[in-house]
């Protein structure tokens, strides 16, 4: 039983908030008080979609102001001579995870794109359990997408097939382990990457397994790309081929037209909001207003470190807010919070995340609100957004258990990871 007491605010969803305390019954006999005087108190975030591996490959030379002709090659070049392995993939999944925990994210969807080229369908499994093991390890909870990025069709769907065979719980369902730690789904990159035969072929994994399928599109790249190569737009693709309907969530959405928009609300499919991508690579802003306001769910995710440099889903929570005004009307701060945990939950077919209400899984952050940054602050849910940027929360609450304590990790120590991280990508780049 964990009690947090005394919160100023608690937010339990966009919709519903007082103060006081917090109860989660997580069953176990043992009881656990936080103290929340002068904190807010919210779900745990939810980052719906990140590239975790990108984590060890921030800011490197020619990834700033180029197109992404040019950025894709670069950052294929610096995993190549980091030298792939498990080691490294799981490395920069426990630095990006423990990023996430330190910054109130409690659940990481990592659409994972990157597959070395003579990869077997077993070393595609070692290299996911790298990644499942440093999350879990850690205490978060993980949502391991399946990516591809112009994989070989039959190669991708085994690989697929593979990774939920060995990883999830026999009693999974939906994907997702009885824990709700661990969840399986698919996405190739998108049809700027990937054709027909991969979108069908993992679609048909996702049905066998009951797996969630997500993608990307509509950046303004993958508009032009799609143009210049069959002559239509990325979501007429995914319409013909299947992949426009509920169990299917996709990111940026960038470039998107009225009429677009409609058929993704009639669809059931739900969005991603990523604008610390998308607004450094110059990809545009995401209609978000007018999404929400025709019906279609949207979530937040950062993407990777290549493209954002940070994983920091409440600091791009604040930058949504703040751009969302040179797209339509500005959006409330709740709303953003909102998009940062129940949309992003939605998203990824998980109705105990994103929440503290009834059914909730029991995730949550305690943020103070009591110093100098947040002075003056007359709403102090609006100001965990527009006030202190960067903001780290005070505890953080995963299924009851306490995985950050008076702003430090209880699993692990932080500057450990960061030097491991460091090491093996020294050494990764001496070798011959």
């Amino acid at each position: 039983m964990l009690t947090v007491t005394g919160a100023l605010r608690v937010l339990v969803d966009p919709r519903t908030e007082h103060d006081g305390d917090v109860v989660v019954d997580d069953g176990s006999a043992v009881t656990t008080t936080l103290d929340a005087a002068g904190c807010v108190v919210t779900a745990g975030l939810v980052n719906a979609h990140h590239h975790l591996l990108q984590t060890a490959f921030r800011t490197l030379p020619g990834t700033r102001g180029v197109p992404m002709a040019e950025w894709l090659p670069t950052m294929a070049a610096a995993y190549a001579a980091a030298g792939p392995d498990p080691e490294l993939y799981g490395l920069a999944a426990a630095a990006g995870a423990a990023e996430g925990l330190l910054s109130g994210v409690t659940t990481i969807a990592d659409h994972h794109l990157n597959w070395p080229v003579d990869a077997t369908t077993d070393d595609t499994v070692a290299l996911a359990a790298a990644t499942v093991d440093a999350v879990r390890g850690l205490g978060g909870r993980l949502v391991f997408v399946r990516g591809s990025a112009r994989d070989d069709p039959s190669q991708a769907a085994a690989s697929a097939d593979a990774i939920v065979r060995a990883l999830l719980h026999e009693d999974a369902v939906g994907g997702t382990d009885p824990d709700g730690r661990l969840q399986v789904a698919v996405g190739p990159a998108g049809v700027h990457s990937d054709g027909e035969g991969t979108f069908r072929a993992l679609g048909e994994v996702a049905a066998e397994h009951g797996l969630r399928r997500r993608t990307q599109a509509n950046e303004q790249v993958d508009t032009a790309i799609a143009l210049e190569r069959y002559g239509r737009r990325p979501l007429d693709l995914l319409e013909e081929w299947g992949w426009l309907a509920p169990d299917v969530t996709i990111a940026h959405l960038c470039d998107v037209t009225d009429d677009e928009i409609e058929r993704l609300a009639t669809a059931g499919v739900t969005a991603t909001h990523a604008p610390g991508c998308d607004v450094p690579m110059g990809w545009g802003i995401a209609p978000v207003a007018r999404l929400a306001a025709a019906g279609v769910p949207v979530g937040l995710g950062t993407s990777g470190g290549g493209s954002n440099d940070a994983g920091h889903l409440l600091a791009d929570a604040r930058l949504a807010m703040q751009v969302s005004a040179l797209v339509g009307p500005q959006l409330p701060a709740r709303q953003v919070l909102g998009m940062a945990t129940e949309g992003s939950a939605v998203g990824l077919g998980r109705p105990e995340l994103g929440h503290l209400g009834a059914g909730s899984a029991g995730d949550l952050c305690v943020w103070d609100v009591s110093g100098v940054a947040d002075a003056g602050v007359a709403d102090p849910v609006a100001g965990l957004l527009w006030a202190s940027p960067g903001r780290r929360p005070k505890h953080v609450v995963v299924g009851g258990r306490v995985v950050v304590r008076d702003g430090r990790l209880v699993t692990a120590d932080e500057g450990e990871l960061a030097a491991r991280l460091r090491e093996r990508l020294a050494r990764g780049r001496s070798r011959p």
